[in-house]
């Protein structure tokens, strides 16, 4: 009962925009979330999983979505590398822009290690193409 109240009240909450804030968020923030979720354990007597497990597998949900959309804008942001096996590192130039989600996303997926296929990622096409001699 209790562990149906937490997943339906508390884990929304802290979950709400997880993909937006939690790369961003500050050692501090992310310890006394964190602690918020020890005391839960605690009063529920049960393991729950941790902040970075919650924010790793929405994100990496939400990425799998954005990268199966072919009209959502952020998709030509998933580009993977010649060998096919991981996505090309989005540069920035702020530690803002780093800490925002499709940064976080791409490192995440490179580090989840599931092909690629699994999140319908077009495979890269040639650079080198047949042209036509012009006569």
């Amino acid at each position: 009962m209790m562990v149906h109240f937490y997943t339906a009240i508390m884990e929304s909450i802290l979950c709400s925009s997880i993909t937006v804030w939690y790369a961003a968020a500050t050692a501090k923030d992310k310890g006394r979330l964190q602690r918020v979720l020890r005391s839960a354990e605690r009063v529920i007597g049960c393991n729950l999983p941790s902040l970075q497990d919650l924010f790793a597998s929405r994100s990496l949900k939400r990425a799998k979505k954005i990268a199966a959309d072919p009209s959502h804008p952020g998709q030509k942001l998933f580009v993977p590398l010649p060998s096919g096996r991981r996505l090309r590192s989005i540069r920035t130039k702020t530690s803002r822009h780093t800490n925002s989600f499709f940064p976080s996303a791409v490192g995440l997926i490179n580090r989840a290690g599931p092909p690629l296929t699994d999140y319908n990622i077009p495979p890269v096409t040639p650079l080198h193409t047949a042209h036509a001699t012009l006569t």
